[in-house]
């Protein structure tokens, strides 16, 4: 029988705490006729007093007041104020033992309390099954146990009875997990998970602790990495849906506590043990190296527009003062063309009288190059960073396995377009490839008049799907 606390010391006191709002106080402990009608029936004030305020705790918390015991002061008030007499009566109950017991006896007869008893002790751990199986938190199960207990009228056995039953049914539910999460395991599976203890050729560490290792910065070497550890994952084949007939709480319990284990500790588990702790931690470890993909993926598109947006900055600030020149320039010229319309005189004069002409040809040239694209937007910078993106673009796709709803399927469309792409190796975009997604500001890079340009169409599906997964 399992011996290991459960509780803490505050836990166990609120099991058998009264309760501490008013609406329960009276619905606990206002006596109605019918309890009235019994109580009255003792003789003297000690008496129905000391009857009463045994009922009380029968009711709530669920025991019985030992010998010595003192209720609790405001509850002595009120039973004493409902039946009129004294709060000092209690100071003479009890004074023959023979009383009291003769009383508990009358209470459990009268009033259906049952006394825990070790006919009731298997019942209570088969009882808690299907909330152990969910969770192994002591106080849940102890406090659902105790609410079980008092709707069938049962006294509640000591507190460290109560933390023996829990501990139980946490150890048989988590036998159970063992075996539901081992049993589907082939000979394969086993040698597979085996084989995450080893060292790795570098010999520094083995493949387990390798495949929980975090990315690192947001580049695409980190990400192709970590690409290779969900490949690793994914190579060990578990059987599908595996994970299906555990709870979610008790999944992820066990694969944090075999996330703190060495390998060695691992190694020396019982063989159902390791293999349903292997399968937990390979499970979460898998879920938590597809979350960090799709982050370091976010990371990176987030630093190219960053980036880009910098670059252009920077650049319309370095250009601002030949842009004032020009500026001036062309103020001088429009001002002298205004002068002309005025006298109706020769444009074409004026404008020499500002600048010579080959000097004004050379300045609208200039003029062409300090151009921004219209609507001053850095976009076109993104192309910049292309190189770095198809080092991983082309993993990344294929190793991660979506679904889309409706809003989005056209971008998963646009991504199976770039995975048959990447195997054909070809650069043209077809013509039939979805496009409905593509925003205003991506126009223009995308569709150009010799179709869509690959490397644009592929930055803005890549970034439309950043926004997607998150």
């Amino acid at each position: 029988m399992p011996r290991r606390s459960i509780l803490s010391g505050i836990e166990r006191e609120s099991l058998l705490a009264l309760p501490d709002n008013q609406d329960d106080v009276i619905r606990h402990y206002t006596f109605n006729e019918s309890a009235l009608s019994v109580i009255r029936q003792h003789r003297g004030a000690a008496n129905r007093l000391g009857f009463a305020v045994q009922l009380c705790y029968m009711r709530y918390p669920g025991v019985m007041l030992g010998a010595g015991e003192a209720p609790d002061p405001p509850l002595l008030r009120l039973v004493a104020a409902q039946l009129k007499v004294g709060e000092e009566c209690w100071a003479e109950y009890g004074q023959r033992d023979q009383t009291r017991r003769e009383h508990l006896a009358e209470l459990q007869s009268v009033f259906g309390f049952q006394p825990f008893a070790t006919r009731h002790y298997r019942p209570a751990v088969h009882g808690l099954s299907d909330l152990a199986w969910q969770t192994d938190k002591g106080v849940v199960l102890a406090t659902a146990l105790v609410h079980s207990l008092r709707n069938q009228s049962n006294l509640l056995p000591p507190v460290n009875v109560i933390e023996r039953i829990c501990a139980e049914a946490i150890t048989q539910a988590t036998r159970r997990i063992y075996m539901s999460l081992a049993e589907p395991l082939t000979n394969e599976h086993q040698q597979r998970l085996d084989a995450l203890l080893t060292l790795r050729e570098d010999g520094n560490s083995s493949v387990l602790a390798w495949l929980r290792q975090s990315p690192g910065a947001p580049n695409a070497k980190h990400l192709l990495e970590h690409i290779e550890r969900l490949n690793a994952l994914e190579a060990l084949m578990l059987p599908d849906g595996i994970e299906r007939e555990i709870h979610q709480n008790r999944l992820l319990k066990l694969a944090l506590a075999g996330g703190q284990m060495t390998a060695q500790h691992l190694r020396d588990l019982e063989s159902a043990r390791r293999y349903a702790t292997l399968v937990a931690v390979v499970l979460e470890a898998k879920a938590t190296v597809i979350d960090e993909i799709v982050d370091v993926h976010d990371r990176i598109i987030g630093t190219l527009f960053n980036r880009a947006k910098r670059h252009h900055e920077q650049e319309f600030q370095q250009s601002g003062k030949a842009i004032n020149e020009k500026m001036r320039l062309y103020w001088r010229v429009g001002n002298a063309l205004l002068k002309a319309k005025q006298a109706g005189s020769d444009p074409f004069a004026a404008i020499e009288s500002v600048i010579s002409w080959d000097a004004f040809v050379q300045s609208v040239t200039e003029a062409q190059k300090l151009l921004q694209p219209e609507g001053f937007d850095y976009l076109h910078r993104i192309g910049d960073g292309y190189s770095q993106i198809r080092r991983y673009a082309p993993a990344f796709l294929e190793a991660l396995r979506m679904k889309a709803a409706p809003a989005a399927r056209d971008i998963l469309e646009a991504v199976e377009t770039l995975k048959t792409l990447n195997i054909d190796n070809t650069r043209k975009v077809p013509e039939s490839a979805p496009a409905s997604f593509v925003k205003k500001r991506w126009e223009s890079l995308v569709f150009t008049d010799a179709g869509m340009d690959r490397r644009f169409y592929e930055l803005c599906v890549l970034s439309e799907l950043k926004n997607a997964l998150r």
